[in-house]
């Protein structure tokens, strides 16, 4: 009788990562308001209070390929939880804006670093067959912990005393991030990484065997030899920067740059602002319709990425982008009360309701939102995890993961400024013809990695 796979036991694992990432994200907007009464913050210190685990991110992702290479896959993710735990405490006992400044930054570290290592890891020790949907649980539980945060803060704070709910709903998160460094341990290290980096084969091996029971022996040495033969490719190019990788790092940059030029991060943050412009009667209200949406659609995405593949859910993600966005920008350009509020007034200020137009911008955001949670929420993470040879995959998901990061870190700073001076009808413009351009790229350069070993991927990049 075949033994059981422990492989989904270990993906979830790993994965909760995703979770942590996804609620330490999030769980800043019930307590940025108290923070800055308590501390008495100006506007541009209440702006680094808020973004320094943003910034903590974006270094994360560049330094993370190094630890992730060099100590192995096993010994990072734990290292993530320790930095979720020392971020979660140290922001909830924080006793002035410097040190929470700091908590906040370790817990952005976390978060950058965790994009690398977790898919990468679960990448590593999938079956070409189920890799897909194994690495895809990462994103989904980016989704579920930001939904949990939501959550969180709002039993907090109708149970917890004002003055004292904000420290409550940071310092929640230290629990689920003991948990998940004390589970990391059960982990083994990536085969891959012990046979490629750490030289051990026989170890290597008897992970294979554990993740892959129904596999023969035979099989099972056929994909030991596999990776030992990408391990000996080694010696043809030492560096990371060279003509053999032009494509795997093309493709993670531009997976990574069409990812935030979608507007997805500017409208997760500031939707209820934007669905306030359009006329929303209760912005806030309507605006949980997005998170449902997005765990919704991320199931699905997580069904078909196996099924139909990257490069299909890319294209129908850009479709669904270019025709939510389109609608979206026409109603805001063309109807006359909409589109036209300036200066503060953009930030701070709903419209009056508008009826079916209204309804129209809502339900453009909501499909807007299932077109990222089944396309490129699904696919980025996966993709990047996939495309590069096992001596560089590491630093291959930096570079994604930095890219990400990057760009997100500088939307978020500039939306408010944009928006203060343009209306709302060409932002949404501007993202979509980032979209149509996001299509004409997966048709002309992305391939399709369905089905295929790293290996096989590997050498269809010419990596």
């Amino acid at each position: 009788m075949t033994r059981k796979s422990p492989l989904l036991f270990w993906a979830i694992t790993s994965a909760l990562a995703g979770f942590l990432f996804g609620f330490d994200t999030v769980v800043i907007s019930g307590a940025e308001k108290q923070i800055q009464d308590l501390w008495s913050l100006s506007g541009a210190m209440h702006g680094w209070a808020l973004s320094a685990a943003l910034w903590g991110t974006v270094l994360g992702a560049l330094l993370g390929g190094f630890p992730t290479a060099r100590f192995g896959r096993k010994r990072t993710l734990i290292s993530i939880g320790i930095l979720y735990l020392l971020s979660a405490l140290g922001s909830a006992l924080a006793p002035n804006v410097v040190i929470f400044m700091l908590s906040r930054l370790i817990g952005g570290l976390g978060v950058g670093v965790s994009t690398i290592a977790a898919p990468l890891f679960i990448s590593e020790i999938a079956p070409a067959g189920k890799r897909g949907r194994l690495a895809g649980l990462f994103q989904f539980n980016i989704v579920f912990g930001i939904l949990v945060a939501y959550f969180s803060n709002f039993l907090i704070g109708g149970w917890v005393e004002e003055a004292i709910a904000w420290r409550w709903m940071l310092g929640v998160e230290a629990l689920p991030a003991l948990f998940y460094a004390i589970f990391s341990f059960t982990l083994p290290e990536s085969p891959r990484w012990l046979i490629t980096h750490a030289g051990k084969k026989e170890e290597g091996t008897a992970v294979f065997r554990l993740a892959n029971p129904e596999m023969s022996e035979e099989e099972i040495s056929v994909l030991v030899q596999e990776v030992e033969e990408s391990a000996s490719d080694k010696v043809k190019t030492s560096g990371f920067w060279t003509r053999r990788l032009r494509l795997p790092i093309m493709l993670a940059f531009l997976v990574a740059f069409f990812n935030q030029l979608s507007g997805i991060n500017v409208i997760l943050y500031f939707a209820p602002r934007l669905l306030g412009l359009a006329g929303i009667e209760n912005p806030l209200g309507a605006s949980i319709s997005l998170g449902v949406t997005n765990l919704i659609f991320t199931f699905v995405g997580l069904w078909l990425i196996d099924r139909l593949g990257r490069r299909t859910l890319l294209y129908i993600g850009s479709v669904g982008y270019i025709v939510s966005l389109g609608v979206c920008a026409v109603t805001f350009l063309l109807v006359p009360e909409f589109g036209t509020v300036s200066g503060e007034a953009a930030m701070s200020a709903a419209r009056e309701p508008s009826g079916p137009l209204s309804l129209v911008v809502l339900i453009s955001m909501v499909v807007f939102i299932a077109a990222h949670a089944v396309g490129q929420g699904t696919v980025i993470w996966v993709l990047i995890s996939e495309i590069f040879p096992n001596d560089h995959r590491a630093a291959g998901q930096s570079l994604g993961s930095f890219t990400h990061w990057m760009f997100a870190a500088l939307l978020t700073l500039v939306f408010p400024i944009v928006i203060r001076n343009v209306d709302a009808g060409y932002i949404f413009a501007f993202f979509a013809f980032m979209m149509i351009l996001q299509l004409i790229w997966v048709k002309v350069m992305v391939p399709e990695t369905r089905g295929k070993s790293l290996e096989e991927i590997s050498r269809l990049l010419g990596a």
